[in-house]
């Protein structure tokens, strides 16, 4: 497509145009078609179209507000008067706290199984499809609940975060691929940041319901909430039997025909499908003239190393920007001396700013782009990291510790509108279309590995037997931050009103991240002869 900036020859070499030969002349020109429509797309016209595609995303996504709210309650129970005296070891006189390594046990217990989960969704998705997938993990993770809601030990918790974490890994990742695989390109960044989104509402709905039974003193007040994850799955089931599955999936797997009957189930009948569904034939095709791969191997090897390490930085700084504190909000408000009534209110009030933050992004993502918002952001998180972390060396007081606690709820907010959601877009659209899953699944367990450190660490820097660190911990997060500023302005790549076959071609080439948003690739580069010979008919 033809973009203001830099001019690519219109006399690029057949092989760096390495146009697909698998293909008639016609089936190319209904590619061409509808990569011009896809570009020519805006908002409004794309959300009348696409009514259906949004709808089905919505409701797969959904099930990230399930995972969301079912992995928020075991980090805020460490700060739970009723959930410490059954778990925990006494201290004093009503006094009880989760030994620090129980903590990292319990935490790291789901992180490995959501590790083991994410990674098979990689060989799942490719041979099954996302549906499938997706409705036996909710059927397993129904009965994996009951370990949690029924424990009476440490040890048996533990064996039921583990074995929840593996349902939860699958769909982690089924999400954001779904929704980007379904979505036109005008709504492209749409889609994930509503998966992001999700995750937020899922939290919301757990700190509401952990705050409303925080002064619960039968055991009622721990088991209820795990109780309550048992509200998601059937709906969810019953919901999704009925989706389309992802068109490209089809594709991939050489189901043209299925792929023009899923994409006509997610679009109004003025799209014409069949050459939607020839666009996606020719980006696979591309691909694999280009030698992208399709194995996990592959992601480590030439051109797609580059992507894998664009996708896996861009989710493991996630992590990284609120290492110790993120996550642990409501345990962190309490250590700082907050009673556990204010440190639930003020949990509920992050995970409200989140969500304020996260709507936010949607427009911003509009008008700003993916790279323009990442850098932004890292700026504006720094500034409130490093208060917290100064105003932990200075003489405490009740003023002291309020200030930290609002400086914790700015960087939250200032997390919702730019690292909350950019890595479900830019980890969903970065891969090509055969490594998509695999790449979205090593990115996720790029952070989860991060994640199983944070949760090792965290108690010993904030616990109070231990390093008891309290608002200090923030300069390890304020470190990391300008430390993936440097990395994000020569490697992360604007990816705001790309295709994926632009995507490919501009990795392909080498081309810098930072002339990512001003690089010209001819028609005739992507279609070949049939785009030449398209446009001198029409000068005819």
């Amino acid at each position: 497509m033809s973009l203001d900036g830099k001019t690519v020859s219109p006399s690029a070499s057949h092989a760096e145009r390495a146009v697909p030969h698998n293909m008639s002349p016609a089936e190319i020109a209904d590619a061409q078609r509808a990569a011009l429509a896809e570009h020519r797309l805006g908002f409004a016209e794309a959300f009348q179209k696409y009514k259906k595609a949004i709808i089905w995303s919505v409701i797969v996504s959904m099930t990230i507000v399930m995972e969301s709210y079912d992995t928020i309650l075991l980090g805020s129970f460490y700060a739970y008067p009723t959930f410490q005296k059954k778990f925990g070891d006494k201290l004093g006189a009503n006094s009880y706290s989760v030994p620090a390594q129980w903590q990292s046990a319990l935490g790291m217990g789901a992180n490995i199984g959501i590790v083991i989960g994410i990674f098979a969704n990689g060989f799942l998705i490719d041979k099954f499809g996302h549906k499938p997938v997706i409705l036996v993990s909710l059927v397993v993770l129904t009965g994996f609940i009951a370990l949690t809601f029924a424990a009476t030990s440490r040890g048996m918790l533990l064996a039921g975060q583990i074995l929840c974490g593996l349902p939860w890994g699958t769909l982690n990742t089924i999400a954001p691929s779904y929704a980007i695989e379904t979505a036109p390109l005008a709504l492209r960044h749409y889609t994930p940041t509503f998966v992001n989104l999700c995750w937020v509402i899922g939290h919301l709905i757990g700190a509401g319901v952990l705050d409303g039974l925080v002064n619960n003193t039968t055991e009622w007040g721990w088991r209820l909430p795990f109780a309550l994850q048992w509200m998601f799955p059937l709906p969810l089931f019953a919901l999704i039997l009925f989706a389309p599955d992802s068109p490209w999936w089809l594709v991939r797997k050489g189901k043209q025909e299925e792929a023009v009957g899923a994409l006509d189930r997610l679009s109004d009948s003025s799209v014409d499908n069949t050459q939607v569904a020839a666009l996606m034939r020719h980006t696979v095709e591309l691909e694999a003239k280009l030698n992208f791969g399709n194995t996990y191997w592959d992601c480590f090897r030439g051109v797609d190393l580059r992507r894998t390490e664009i996708a896996c930085i861009s989710w493991i700084a996630q992590a990284l920007v609120g290492f110790s504190l993120q996550g642990n909000n409501a345990y962190f408000f309490e250590l700082a001396g907050l009673a556990s009534t204010d440190a639930f209110k003020l949990n509920l009030g992050v995970y409200a700013l989140a969500f304020l933050g996260t709507t936010l992004s949607l427009p911003l993502q509009s008008w700003f782009g993916r790279r323009t918002i990442w850098l932004a952001g890292l700026v504006a998180m720094f500034v409130p990291m490093i208060l917290i972390g100064i105003l932990a060396c200075v003489t405490q007081s009740s003023g002291i510790k309020w200030a930290q606690a609002v400086l914790l709820l700015v960087w939250f907010f200032m997390y919702g509108w730019s690292f909350g959601p950019l890595p479900y877009v830019i980890c969903s659209e970065i891969g090509s279309a055969q490594l998509r899953s695999k790449t979205i699944s090593l990115s996720r367990n790029a952070y989860y590995l991060i994640s199983i450190v944070n949760t090792v660490a965290a108690p010993y820097m904030l616990n109070p037997t231990k390093g008891n660190l309290k608002g200090k911990a923030a300069f390890v997060p304020a470190a990391f931050i300008l430390i993936i500023f440097v990395w994000s302005w020569w490697r992360f790549p604007e990816t705001k009103g790309r295709s994926f076959e632009e995507i490919d071609i501009m990795f392909a080439r080498n081309v810098p991240a930072r002339e990512f948003g001003s690089y010209v690739i001819h028609p005739a580069d992507e279609f070949g002869g049939a785009a030449e010979e398209r446009k001198s008919n029409s000068e005819q």
